[in-house]
């Protein structure tokens, strides 16, 4: 009878990580989608006759698809069962995948990004829904900064693992080889993810229950009025700006043509920059919940952020390989800082409407995306004087200045908004 009861209490201790680690399968999934470009930029340009302004448009779809579902996905996941909802979002974005990985139309190449995009607005959400349920709040700083570790380890390996994959498979077949990994996370998401514990189940009914009471337009309008919301969101989407911009798509192709790194040399920048985010989530959420303070370390990670900008934006061609990866990895390190919004997000609300605050944070932080991808494409081709190499246009170190200035000034607007920002009480946090 001993041995059962041990096994019992073991079971409830790990239970609750593989529930929630299950489903983060699905973020880190998200991610390779989401920064696949920066492999691959190259490769679309030519397939698809693409200059800067519509490679970033094309990546943009994915992000514009987010933006429309964010808010539904933030309602459907507080009140319906959410193992369900991902195992259909992530079957979506599998097929999305599959056709932008077959198709020779740039028409439905957009149609396809967007698809996947749809899949991604319950990636994370789902995986801090459920670690609402599965988790004490004194708890939730380090498990949300473990959830964003999960993924920035997807946007590693869609950095030189999936750069030398595609020069040795051609692009075409390593995204129908994602595709197939997407069909494999499903299966485990399948087996081991649960909505809530089972002691558990009578109040999420009731939680359901008052959100039906509470109708969908008042749940959104108290998320998306809160100014503690709207100041998170607005800090995660521009300390989220170097994994957007140097990370998914730019970073690559900036260090190969100013500093004259070779593809391969280029690519390992921005799995750097992940790698640092990999390592900074959990520290800087461990830290946060040590402290019971989310504002003082999400203000230090901005000024070092900023300080790190400024010298690989300004001194590119007189630094070292070494010297550039180490420098991507501290910035992927202090930018870290940015999972600290989502703890703090579901503590300065009601844990009925946990996922919908959370998607106000994920909007902006998606919405930063679309919009800096877009803005930084045009930024590069606005001035561009017409040089071609291997049918992909090149840009001078002025155009990239020009378009990277987006990064330094986001870290100072960030750094307002953190003086606006409030911690939650302690006692939310035990």
């Amino acid at each position: 009878m001993k041995t059962q009861n041990g096994a019992s209490i073991t079971n409830k201790k790990f239970l609750p990580w593989i529930v929630c680690f299950s489903a983060a399968l699905f973020f880190f999934y998200e991610f390779i989608q989401m920064n696949m470009f920066n492999a691959i930029s190259a490769d679309l340009m030519r397939a698809f006759s693409l200059h800067a302004t519509e490679l970033g448009k094309l990546s943009a779809y994915y992000f514009y698809a987010n933006l429309l579902f964010l808010p539904i996905a933030g309602a459907l996941l507080d009140r319906f069962s959410t193992r369900l909802i991902i195992l259909s979002a992530l079957l979506l974005c599998v097929i999305g995948i599959t056709g932008f990985a077959t198709t020779h139309s740039f028409v439905l190449a957009c149609i396809f990004r967007f698809m996947s995009g749809i899949g991604s607005a319950f990636c994370f959400l789902s995986s801090i829904r459920l670690a609402s349920r599965w988790f004490p709040s004194r708890q939730m700083a380090l498990v949300s900064g473990l959830i964003v570790t999960m993924a920035m380890m997807g946007g590693m390996v869609a950095q030189t693992p999936l750069t030398l994959l595609a020069q040795s498979l051609g692009w075409r077949h390593t995204l129908l080889l994602d595709a197939g990994l997407g069909l494999f996370i499903f299966t485990i998401i399948f087996s081991f993810v649960q909505d809530c514990p089972p002691e558990l189940k009578q109040e999420q009914k009731a939680s359901q229950t008052e959100l039906s009471d509470l109708g969908l337009v008042k749940s959104w309008r108290l998320a998306y009025l809160n100014p503690q919301n709207l100041l998170c969101g607005l800090y995660t989407s521009l300390t989220n700006l170097p994994i957007a911009l140097l990370g998914a798509i730019w970073g690559s192709l900036f260090l190969q043509q100013t500093a004259h790194f070779s593809a391969t040399e280029a690519s390992l920048a921005p799995s750097l920059l992940f790698l640092g985010t990999i390592i900074g989530g959990p520290v800087m959420g461990w830290l946060s919940d040590r402290m019971r303070k989310r504002v003082r370390l999400m203000v230090m990670g901005t000024i070092i952020s900023l300080l790190l900008t400024l010298i690989i934006i300004c001194l590119p061609a007189l630094l070292s390989l070494t010297t550039v990866l180490f420098l991507f990895f501290a910035l992927g390190f202090f930018t870290s800082s940015q999972v600290l919004s989502y703890p703090l997000v579901a503590e300065s609300n009601t844990k009925s409407l946990t996922a919908t605050s959370v998607s106000v944070v994920s909007f902006f932080a998606i919405g930063g995306y679309a919009v800096f991808q877009s803005l930084f494409g045009w930024l590069m081709d606005y001035n561009w004087h017409g040089s071609l190499a291997n049918q992909i246009r090149v840009y001078s170190v002025n155009d990239y200045h020009r378009a990277l200035l987006i990064l330094p000034i986001g870290f100072c607007i960030a750094l307002l908004a953190t003086f606006l920002m409030r911690d939650p009480n302690k006692a939310k946090l035990d």
